[in-house]
């Protein structure tokens, strides 16, 4: 926001009409500024167009420009060539990471040679190279992110250059963050693994920014008082290979199960509407199906509540407002009636106002109605496009067994009969296979069997080869991680919503109560937040940073959010540097498996 208002403290005075200028981003600003602004809030910052660097762009010469982009080397030739073309009044700089001397000297020199010196008002590094997703969430990078991912940290035939430009990359985003946190870490990591590299580099640059007390970022005036409190906060760094179990499992909350069966990125989900509509008569056109996207964001109250519930709970939730809402449906009328717009677009609603009585209470409540009703109508959409994907992949009673795999429960049925189960998914079984292995190290014997079953059953057994691989490797001790006892327990069938005037028709679906238990990165947190491995001389950490080397996922944060619900004003912020579920991870491990 500091940005959008040309680097200056926004004015608390909101009766001023913005400035009027045009933002250009690339694709890495484009993604860290769509979690965070929606159009409408550009639009009150006085942002009338955002443009992609490069798009075709026409001169709009008495407007100042903010830009917002990565120091690339070509995002600086077309800086370059706009400030040749004469394209703004004025240029606000803003690089998402910090720019070499190099690069700014050749801005400098267009700037020289098309007589724009005067029009390059400010140039600033950001150090904003990272995407916040929640208050306590963050990934690195959505584009390019391939070239961090666990398949590139962990392929056999890496060079060691290849794997210092992947640190570097991971680093230069870290320090980015801290920056903007404006705190310094305590560091914690494992030793010998892609952890490790990262801590130690991460150190050293911190270490380099701290010797220079005239520049540093995080002294003098530069900083506004950092957001944690005098405390240092606890960074702690792990390695996905920590725990290879947890992002394969089918998930169970709201925001998890999402991220799992429906297109959902920077907390934007894209569905193809009307799916699972009556097909069209014969010799009809099949209709284009019109994709509709919905943002998921904190200004959206039933999100913030129910983003980490058990999805039977999340299903009776959007039923109960459902009904509320409809009991107001009179009211609705009555107020449109009022207000002399029975038929009319919504979107004029907003424009009206008058001095009578009855008409200003109707336009401060209609907006608010309408609003609700479009809440709710997102989340029946979104929540009935997760119902089928449960319903037609089995992932209720898939996400049962793995919990009774991983508390060692007895199982109704052998693993062997659940992979011959000619229902079965293919991805289903093979992580329930690949979690088990990575859990319990199924026996040699049982293993064989269980592959002849999957080969039958037409899976690709890649994943399996990699899994096998890396427990050679790292020479694992068959430690489960232990989750306790039985994770899940069957409720009776859901209370509400089985009820027949519900939208949601959960015949069928198990209702399955999370058993809390600590993940094994919220175990690692925990040892070290405590302090339980050193003597008492030491307060515990009341804040800590957790980021997962290798990529992360929404069960994990989920964990950590319950784990600090639990935890009296502790604060944690949970990180990662790309966020998958179990079939994107399965992908990659499959890459890796390949002989």
């Amino acid at each position: 926001i500091r940005m959008l208002n040309f680097n200056a403290p926004p004015l608390k005075n909101t009766a001023a009409e913005p400035v009027w200028k045009v933002l250009i981003y690339d694709r890495f600003g484009q993604d860290i500024i769509s979690p965070l602004l929606s159009v409408k809030e550009l639009r009150d910052m006085g942002i009338t167009l955002h443009l992609l660097l490069h798009s075709d762009r026409d001169p709009i010469p008495d407007v100042p420009a903010i830009y917002f982009v990565m120091p690339t080397e070509e995002n600086i030739d077309r800086i370059c060539q706009d400030l040749r073309n004469q394209l703004y009044e004025s240029y606000y700089l803003n690089f998402i990471s910090a720019i070499s001397r190099s690069k700014l000297e050749d801005i400098a020199s267009a700037a020289l040679a098309a007589n724009a010196v005067t029009q390059v008002t400010k140039v600033f590094d950001q150090y904003l190279n990272f995407i916040t997703l929640e208050d306590d969430m963050f990934i690195l990078c959505h584009q390019n992110k391939e070239l961090i991912s666990y398949h590139a940290i962990n392929r056999a035939d890496i060079q060691d250059t290849d794997m210092e430009a992947i640190m570097d990359t991971i680093v230069d985003s870290l320090f980015c963050f801290f920056v903007t946190l404006g705190a310094v870490p305590i560091i914690r990591c494992p030793r010998g693994n892609a952890a490790e590299m990262v801590a130690v580099k991460l150190d050293k640059k911190l270490r380099e920014n701290l010797r220079d007390a005239r520049n540093s970022l995080f002294t003098g005036d530069s900083m506004t008082a950092g957001q944690f409190s005098f405390q240092r906060p606890l960074f702690v760094l792990v390695d996905r290979n920590v725990d290879m179990a947890t992002p394969l499992h089918h998930t169970w909350t709201y925001q998890a199960l999402i991220h799992d069966v429906l297109d959902f990125h920077l907390n934007r989900v894209v569905m193809e509407e009307g799916m699972g509509v009556e097909p069209s008569p014969a010799g009809a056109r099949p209709k284009k199906k019109s994709r509709k996207t919905y943002d998921l964001t904190a200004a959206d109250k039933f999100w913030q509540k129910h983003k980490g519930s058990p999805f039977p709970e999340v299903a009776e939730s959007v039923q109960e407002e459902l009904d509320t809402y409809r009991a107001q449906e009179d009211e609705v009328k009555r107020l449109k009636s009022i207000m002399g717009l029975e038929g009319e677009d919504e979107g004029a609603i907003s424009m009206l106002s008058d001095n009578t009585a009855k008409l200003t209470s109707a336009v401060s409540s209609l907006p608010e109605l309408l609003e609700k009703k479009r809440l709710i109508d997102l989340h029946t959409n979104v929540a009935t496009a997760v119902l089928d994907h449960i319903k037609s992949r089995k992932l209720d009673v898939y996400f049962e067994f793995e919990e009774k795999l991983m508390s060692k429960s007895t199982l109704d049925k052998s693993l062997l009969d659940i992979i011959s189960d000619p229902d079965g998914t293919h991805t289903n079984t093979l992580t329930l296979i690949i979690i088990y292995h990575t859990g319990i190290s199924a026996k040699s014997s049982d293993l064989e069997q269980y592959k002849k079953a999957l080969l039958d059953a037409g899976c690709d057994l890649s994943p399996l080869n990699y899994i096998k691989q890396w427990k050679a490797f790292t020479k694992m001790a068959a430690t489960p991680a232990n989750y306790g006892n039985s994770g899940v327990k069957p409720m009776g069938l859901f209370s509400r919503v089985m009820n027949t005037g519900s939208q949601f028709v959960m015949e069928g679906v198990k209702n399955l109560v999370l058993k809390q238990h600590n993940l094994p990165v919220t175990r690692i947190l925990d040892n070290l937040m405590e302090m339980n491995s050193i003597p008492r001389n030491k307060n515990p950490f009341q804040e800590a940073i957790v980021f997962v080397v290798g990529g992360g996922n929404f069960i994990e944060y989920q964990n950590l959010v319950d784990y600090t619900k639990s935890k009296q004003g502790k604060k944690v912020v949970y990180g990662c540097s790309e966020l998958f579920n179990a079939s994107q991870f399965i992908k990659q491990l499959s890459q890796l498996g390949q002989k």
